[in-house]
């Protein structure tokens, strides 16, 4: 038996049969055909940030951290291929070193490239989709041990499943990014009034490259985080002097050190539906969980896309997340924000908290069923497919 794994919030725990920390593509293949020939469940995992039980497995769980990490830029200068395995923080260094950037980020930077583009993770701007929209290519090994590339211009059908794939076509070897050049950016933030955040959210949002905030249950308060590159900064700002404010690389300015640990639920909410939405929620953790609520919750705004999983698929999207310290009880609370997140057509994080499963997920997501189509395709014996993706894909 393997040792325990725990995620980074430490909610999911589990202890899989076996741990591989496959070196190379043929070592992963040696892997998938085994699984095949031994009924086995494969389940490939990054560094762990996500709280869904996306990774769990009581088979083999994969690691992709020893895969190369090599950094290959191609002859289109916007384009780079990179290893599934390296963290965000440790790839935005490379890129800036080689003069590009991601032309987005989230929040942190401690999660694998491939782990964060197959959740969807997302940063916050009008103009900026999720992370996997920065994905023009994917070299993966499918179910069946076979090394598939997908691209643009190979296998070109397969690219809105593959692009954010949960981990259920193939353990992925390598990504190819559509990169930006290097830049720098400014940060600043600003404890505000919910009400003067609210009535400016549409003007802030537009005017700056990336905007967010944070509301406090506790004192009814907001923290505004604006990124800007240096002399764009918009007129309109919080009255007074911002409480932060630094500037760098992209890769250093955008994400933010975490050292408490929390759980989190997300969903994605068509924007026109966002006041609403967050009226609601607002009342109801006002009335029924003020007391109990020792954290915080996170607005951002992510472009719409065309990827299949994609939670903005064909809608540009606003974002609610809702923190909660991982020492507290957090299960009544998601329960409640997640009902109404229903109501107004939400869209659950891939990598966060949630209840749904496909029985709802199927009517959210209107290429769906393309998306179980490529995924019986690549993986027909479903060695990728433990329970909790059972549920989660295929059940009606």
């Amino acid at each position: 038996m393997g040792r325990e794994w725990r995620n980074w919030s430490g909610s999911l725990r589990f202890t899989p049969r076996e741990y591989a920390m496959p070196e190379s593509e043929d070592a992963v293949r040696a892997l998938v055909e085994r699984a095949r020939q031994t009924s086995t469940k494969l389940r490939p995992v990054g560094s762990g940030h996500s709280s869904s039980p996306l990774v769990r497995t009581d088979d083999v769980l994969v690691s992709l951290a020893a895969l190369p990490r090599t950094l290959h830029r191609h002859d289109d200068l916007q384009l780079a291929t990179v290893g599934a395995g390296v963290p965000l923080g440790e790839l935005g260094k490379s890129l800036y070193e080689a003069g590009l950037a991601m032309d987005n980020l989230g929040d942190v930077d401690v999660q694998s490239i491939a782990g964060a583009t197959a959740t969807g993770t997302h940063g916050t701007g009008l103009r900026f989709g999720n992370l996997s929209t920065q994905v023009a290519g994917v070299r993966l090994v499918t179910g069946t041990g076979e090394v598939l590339e997908i691209s643009g211009s190979q296998n070109p059908d397969l690219l809105p499943a593959a692009r954010l794939s949960l981990g259920v076509l193939g353990v992925v070897t390598t990504l190819t990014l559509r990169l930006a050049p290097s830049y720098d950016l400014r940060r600043r933030s600003w404890c505000s009034s919910i009400a003067w955040t609210l009535d400016h959210l549409h003007q802030l949002q537009r005017q700056n490259r990336n905007m967010d905030f944070y509301w406090y249950p506790r004192t009814d308060t907001t923290q505004i985080r604006t990124l800007n590159h240096r002399g764009e900064e918009p007129e309109l700002t919080p009255v007074g002097e911002p409480r932060i404010a630094e500037y760098g690389p992209s890769h250093q300015a955008i994400p933010r050190h975490r050292e408490l640990r929390f759980e989190e639920i997300e969903y994605s909410i068509p924007s026109e539906a966002f006041h609403a939405c967050f009226t609601e929620i607002r009342r109801r953790i006002l009335d029924r969980h003020r007391r109990g609520v020792a954290w915080r919750v996170l607005v951002r705004t992510v472009a719409a896309d065309d990827i299949w999983l994609s939670p903005e698929y064909g809608r540009t999207s606003t974002t609610i997340a809702c923190l909660q310290n991982n020492s507290l009880p957090y299960r009544e609370y998601f329960a409640d924000v997640e009902a109404v997140f229903r109501q107004h057509d939400g869209r659950p994080h891939w990598g966060k908290k949630h209840s749904l499963t496909a029985r709802a997920l199927r009517g959210i997501y209107p290429r769906w069923d393309s998306f179980e189509d490529v995924r019986r395709r690549l993986d027909p014996d479903e060695v990728f497919l433990t329970p909790d993706l059972a549920r989660l894909l295929r059940d009606g």
